[in-house]
């Protein structure tokens, strides 16, 4: 069988997942199953067995995406998805060593280093029969960045959820429906930590922690779980519904709640939960500098309710993320999920199965990619399912599953408007093996079979929480010397304040609340800054901007006042909290000279105004190739994001335009094949066994990978994927059919040059729309000056701890 060449399967717009697979005689045909990116918009489902090869059709996929470039988050409940980091380009066996284990070793009679010796030579067997080496694997860990995060856990990069319940972007907030949604599931997904089953329409403590959110999100304030907790003892309302709040519920119970979640919050164990860096799903998808991320999300330390919690405000954020992303048709981002049995159940309703029913209703408007997969396909919701355009079916281990399965396609196929063969499909279930699986992609005309190729990532198993430490070590150490410079400084015998320091009259005075906690052993010092506020107008009709945009910065002063003030400024986020008294446990720093004196803050003022015209500018981005200009305000690397989306539609586009082209072609030379079939069955019966057919797969290996399951009803390009192994033995059968042998030879050399005409033109395209060199113009804008509002400087008192070698870090 030959050995597909990456000429076929690479800059296809489609992911390469295996060989076509021939099941009634078991064996692989040479055609290759080429998945359309664009048709995981509308989702997929991959369902198999223990020992089906799910996990490793799983992962290729997640492969092939990174490859193309798009980011993925993926909720990894047993640890498989870590394999993703386990790619050795040089496929040398000390890399497959260390995560080996020695009891394989030992049952197979062998040391662990001949057990490494022979993984390798595997590995490197397998990639070669499927065309792929080590230059491929590379490829994939260039193309994206790979993340293991593990919320309450310091296994993996901690993540944690707890910080905040930010109030959600303006488009949720003036969607009334995706704002309930929001509410009740932040609601349930809290009060299922906490232990508590509490239904949305008939619980109190959930009707009262959602009416708590509602109130303050729509005052667009955000609400740390801290202050939830004082919140649920002193409600910002008066009544619920008709009732008086004391009446609906007593001040005794509202206590017994609060104390609830304290106790949580409190617990030793619970405290990896509060560390980490906060959920965001913009930085789960993108690094700082705009490459695209595979985020690993281990839960599989987790019990039961913490998985549900953290899957609930998870699927509730990518919802928020979603509403303020444009429309697209094609693949922006994935959310892969494995083993979602549970989450998603037949009948009950938990937190976590109104958003994901939603995100499989709307994500594929936004260019979201839903990927699930389980091996209990009895314990899923198959109607809420049905919005699942492609399904990977593996072997499956009962009747039960493969009737649960079936009702599912079936929905499926009523959705699409797509005829269903029930007993048909029910034969080829009944049928499949090993890595063979079953695809019914309701955007093809009909359902393939196929083998799974070589994973580029060796699968070792579930790994540990220890190997997932190992594999994140390196990373975690960078991030936190990079927390500690940001965060820290070195102090020699700063002077404290006997007393709390006078301010000038006339000057506001506040206090900043911490957001991050304190080591029980360190000293607390409030230090001064200077913070203001700005209101900046940029403008430019040509690029249809016209944006209003808050700027609030921050001078620290703790080691006196720069002699260019707002040069060193900070940018503060919007959500932080000044409070007009200081905390009790806080000493002073001594006021610094330059803050003594009230007539210098009228300059100050001045010079805020100025710095701000001057160095907040805003910079538009445009691309020459696209035609456009990214959103105003926009850093390079988001501009750079949009256009890639952007260059990704263009490309499916000219994808699209393509297929066209080369099917109108197929189908004309279809109609010379039949004539020379004909011509040749008259001449000469013996030649029936070899049909012209045979011979035109000169070439036609990228033809038919390109225009694949789509065109077979617009083409004969399927029945020409074998390599043209007829020609000579049509000749020798019998020499004097001389036409049909001319005829034959010039429809091959047709074929050839069709097929290099396609790569010609694949390959410009895929140059001319390489995000990795897409060139942009800069325009910078000045805020109009007329319409620059500035408020007056004020001193405010920011929260540090210094512990015993001197060192300060912020708490803020």
């Amino acid at each position: 069988m030959p050995v597909p060449s990456p000429d076929v399967f690479e800059k296809l717009a489609s992911f390469y997942l295996g060989r076509h697979y021939e099941l009634a005689r078991g064996e692989l045909k040479d055609d290759l199953l080429m998945y359309d990116a664009k048709d995981l918009c509308t989702h997929a489902m991959c369902v198999g067995m223990t020992g089906s090869g799910k996990t490793g059709l799983c992962l290729s996929l997640l492969e092939e995406a990174a490859i193309d470039g798009i980011p993925a988050i993926c909720v990894d409940p047993k640890g498989d998805l870590a394999n993703l980091l386990l790619t050795f380009p040089e496929l040398r066996s000390e890399d497959f060593k260390p995560w080996l284990e020695q009891g394989e070793a030992t049952r197979k009679g062998v040391t662990l280093d001949q057990l490494a010796t022979d993984k390798a030579a595997m590995w490197r067997k397998g990639l070669a029969q499927w065309g792929q080496d080590g230059e491929r694997i590379a490829k994939f860990r260039n193309s994206v960045d790979i993340a293991i995060y593990t919320p309450g856990s310091n296994a993996g990069i901690p993540l944690t959820v707890l910080k905040s319940f930010d109030a959600p972007p303006p488009e949720v907030l003036a969607d009334s429906d995706a704002m309930r949604e929001r509410i009740t599931g932040s609601a349930s997904g809290l009060l299922t930590l906490m232990g508590i089953n509490a239904d949305p329409l008939l619980s109190r403590e959930h009707i009262l922690v959602s009416t708590i959110l509602s109130v303050c999100w729509q005052e667009g304030r955000n609400v740390n779980v801290g202050e939830l907790i004082g919140l649920i003892q002193s409600p910002p309302i008066q009544r619920v519904g008709v009732l008086d709040l004391d009446s609906f519920m007593p001040p005794s119970d509202r206590a017994k709640l609060a104390m609830q979640l304290n106790n949580l919050l409190a617990s030793p164990a619970f405290s990896t939960w509060l560390d980490g860096e906060p959920l965001s799903i913009s930085k789960l998808l993108y690094t700082d500098d705009g490459k695209p991320r595979v985020s690993i999300l281990s839960i599989a330390h987790l019990n039961d309710n913490e998985r549900m919690f953290f899957l609930t405000i998870l699927l509730n954020e990518l919802l928020a993320w979603m509403r303020t992303q444009s429309g697209t048709s094609s693949l922006r981002a994935l959310f892969y999920m494995d083993e979602i049995a549970g989450y998603f159940p037949p009948v009950a309703n938990p937190p976590s199965k109104p958003p994901m029913l939603t995100l499989l209703k709307q994500a594929r408007a936004y260019g979201l990619g839903i990927v699930l997969a389980t091996q209990n396909p009895v314990d899923l919701d198959y109607k809420g399912l049905s919005n699942i355009g492609t399904w990977f079916l593996g072997r499956l281990q009962t009747e039960r599953d493969k009737a649960r399965v079936l009702e599912g396609l079936e929905g499926s196929a009523v959705q699409s408007g797509h005829p269903f063969d029930r007993a048909a499909m029910e034969q080829k279930l009944a049928s499949l093996g090993n890595r063979v699986f079953l695809m019914n992609n309701v955007h093809d005309d009909a359902p393939s079979t196929f083998q799974t190729r070589w994973a580029l990532s060796f699968l070792a198993g579930p790994l540990a929480r220890d190997q997932i430490g190992r594999l994140m070590a390196e990373r975690k150490r960078l991030l936190h010397e990079t927390n500690r410079e940001q965060k820290s400084e070195s102090i020699q015998e700063e002077p404290v304040a006997p007393t709390r320091p006078v301010i000038p009259s006339g000057i506001n005075e506040r206090f900043l609340v911490p957001t991050e906690r304190a080591n029980a052993d360190a000293r607390l010092v409030y230090r001064a800054a200077v913070y203001a506020e700005g209101t900046l107008h940029h403008i430019r009709s040509s690029a249809n901007l016209d944006v209003w945009s808050d700027v609030r910065l921050l001078v620290r002063c703790g080691n006196g006042v720069p002699e260019e003030l707002w040069e060193t400024s900070e940018l503060v986020p919007r959500d932080i909290e000044l409070e007009d008294q200081p905390d009790g446990d806080y000493a002073f720093s001594e006021l610094p000279n330059g803050l003594r004196n009230a007539k210098r803050f009228k300059n100050y003022e001045k010079q805020f105004k100025d710095y701000l015209y001057r160095h907040h500018t805003m910079t538009l981005y445009k691309s020459s190739l696209l035609r456009s200009y990214a959103p105003g305000g926009v850093s390079e690397t988001d501009a750079r994001t949009s256009f890639q989306q952007a260059a990704r539609e263009e490309r499916d586009r000219q994808v699209e335009k393509l297929r066209d082209k080369f099917a109108g072609k197929m189908k004309a030379l279809d109609k010379r094949i039949q004539a020379a079939n004909d011509r040749i069955a008259v001449e000469e019966a013996q030649y029936s066994q070899a049909k012209l057919s045979t011979v035109l797969s000169f070439g036609a290996s990228l033809v038919g990978a390109f225009l694949g399951k789509k065109m077979a009803s617009r083409t004969n390009v399927s029945k020409m994927s074998t390599a043209a192994r007829g020609v000579g033995r049509a000749a020798q059968q019998r020499a004097d059919v001389t036409r049909a042998e001319d005829t034959a030879r010039s429809l091959a050399l047709e074929m050839t040059e069709l097929d290099q005409e396609l790569r010609e033109e694949i390959a410009v395209f895929n140059e001319k729309y390489d995000v990795n060199h897409l060139e942009l113009e800069t325009t910078v804008i000045a805020p109009r000056k007329s319409d620059l509002k500035v408020t007056e400087p004020m001193i405010v008192w920011t929260p540090w701890q210094v512990d015993s070698s001197g060192i300060a870090t912020r708490l803020f």
